[in-house]
């Protein structure tokens, strides 16, 4: 079953908060374009990688590793972005 940008969103968000124990955010929180990491959110290489394993196990797609993974991991939009086309060629 398709789920619609929106649900992604929101389900990325929570998984975000409950996984990345981010001090004091709630999902609505976390702005849909601003940078996951510096000056936005903050999260380093190890998040990430806690991320991209949970998004794998909760939305059943592929994160890739390495620089193929940089373009993904730009904001909470492109991570969408990836896994609705993800599951759509699915």
């Amino acid at each position: 079953m398709l789920m619609s940008d929106q649900e992604v969103r929101q389900q990325l968000k929570e998984l975000m908060v409950s996984e990345l124990n981010l001090e004091g955010k709630k999902p609505e929180d976390i702005e849909d374009a601003s940078p996951l990491f510096g000056e936005g959110l903050g999260l380093d290489s190890l998040d990430a990688l806690q991320l991209a394993m949970s998004i794998e196990e909760r939305f059943g797609v592929r994160i890739p590793e390495g620089d193929e993974a940089r373009p993904i991991f730009a904001s909470v939009n492109t991570l969408v972005e990836h896994i609705v086309k993800s599951k759509a060629s699915a």
